[in-house]
This record gives structure tokens, C-alpha cells and sequence, in this order.
């Protein structure tokens, strides 16, 4: 029986999702020593957007997105998913060195009590509070991973002649980005940071070649 040598290139980069668990390891022992964070971040600009329950779905589709994006780019095109590796775990490595250097958080979630409301949205949102304290926030890796996952999918040969796809991908990641400042897990300035850290992959990654003289 032979070998598919497709899955035989593929198969040494998937040993890159071991991140995954030093990744895990450091930001929950982030999460559980950071009590009194150092930098609370807001902007005016976070007073205006209002909190909505619903978003948190979109918030949490997080998940999906990245199973998918990193199982298409693992089986079909090596190249973007290196690329993806890359920017993704080195943005994050960057982020919680950061939360450790510049300890920061958020003073503007609100309490369960105070919004009023009781439907599966909010169960879920308090689910979420009690589990992700509002401490290094800033950049936000959820913004950050989602950045990189819509870039590294959209310039791919999955998304090539496909401008419905790069829509989708970047239109996915863009509602996960909106979601976090609804559910006030982010401040707008966390966003920007969050999307920062990928915009500074593109001109290295993903420059276009000089055309010959």
C-alpha cells in the first residue's frame, strides 16, 4: 500500500500546534497571578459601543475559525500555513510577554445585575466572565489570531480567484473582532493593538516581487 507523499510533506509541520500547549500553560498562569493589573486600558470611544449579549456568539465562533482555517491551510497549502504559524504564535509569544512586562486590564464589564436581562446570551457571557478574568487584555490575542487567520486564508491558493472567499474570511474575523468590544471582553484600543501586530506581517510576509528591469 503506498504512501500519499502529499500527507507525507504535510505531516512535520503539524508538530507546530504543540504551541498550543506551552501557549495554554503560560496564559492561565498569566490569568491566575495578574490580580491587581498595573494599566487599566480604555477610550472614550469604548463608552459609546454598547453592550450586547449577542455578540457573544460570533465571539466564540473564534474557535471554529481556527480549526478551520489551520486544518484547510495544514492539508492543502503548506506554504500559508507556515506563514500562519509564524505570525500567529510569534504575535501571540509577543502578547504575553508583553501582559508580563506592561501587566494591564479592563474596568468595563458590566454585571449581570446591572444589565438585567436573562436569556442564554447572557448565561453564556457570565460563563465567560468566570472564566476569563478582564486581565491582560491589551493586545488582544483574540483579534490578533483572527487578523492573521483571515490574512493567511485570503492570500492562499484555497482563496486564489476566490474574492467571495477573502470576504468571507476577513468578514468573519472582523465580527470577531466587533464582538469582543460588545461583550466588553476588549477595549477598542486592545483591537487596534490586536490588528497591529498582523499588519506588520504583511509587507514581510507577503510583499510582492520587484519586477525585472
Amino acid at each position: 500500500m503506498h504512501s500519499n507523499p502529499l500527507r507525507k510533506n504535510l505531516k512535520p509541520h503539524l508538530w507546530f500546534q504543540l504551541y498550543w500547549v506551552v501557549y495554554l500553560i503560560w496564559f492561565f498562569w498569566l490569568d491566575l497571578t495578574v490580580k491587581n493589573p498595573k494599566y487599566i486600558i480604555h477610550a472614550p470611544l469604548d463608552d459609546l459601543i454598547p453592550f450586547c449579549e449577542w455578540f457573544v456568539f460570533p465571539y466564540c465562533s473564534w474557535f471554529f475559525l481556527l480549526a478551520g482555517v489551520t486544518a484547510l491551510l495544514w492539508w492543502y497549502d503548506t506554504a500559508s500555513y507556515d506563514k500562519l504559524c509564524l505570525m500567529m504564535f510569534s504575535g501571540m509569544t509577543f502578547c504575553l510577554i508583553l501582559y508580563m512586562v506592561l501587566p494591564n486590564g479592563l474596568d468595563i464589564r458590566p454585571t449581570a445585575e446591572a444589565i438585567g436581562r436573562d436569556n442564554i446570551a447572557m448565561r453564556i457571557m457570565q460563563m465567560l466572565w468566570n472564566a476569563d478574568a478582564s486581565v491582560n487584555v491589551c493586545p488582544s490575542i483574540h483579534c490578533q489570531s483572527s487578523g492573521c487567520m483571515a490574512l493567511a486564508f485570503s492570500r492562499s491558493k484555497l482563496a486564489q480567484d476566490r474574492p467571495g472567499l477573502k470576504v468571507l474570511a476577513w468578514g468573519w474575523a472582523l465580527l470577531i473582532c466587533a464582538s469582543t468590544v460588545f461583550t466588553k471582553q476588549h477595549s477598542i484600543v486592545d483591537v487596534v493593538c490586536g490588528l497591529a501586530l498582523v499588519a506588520v506581517w504583511v509587507p514581510v510576509l507577503y510583499r510582492k516581487p520587484k519586477k525585472g528591469i
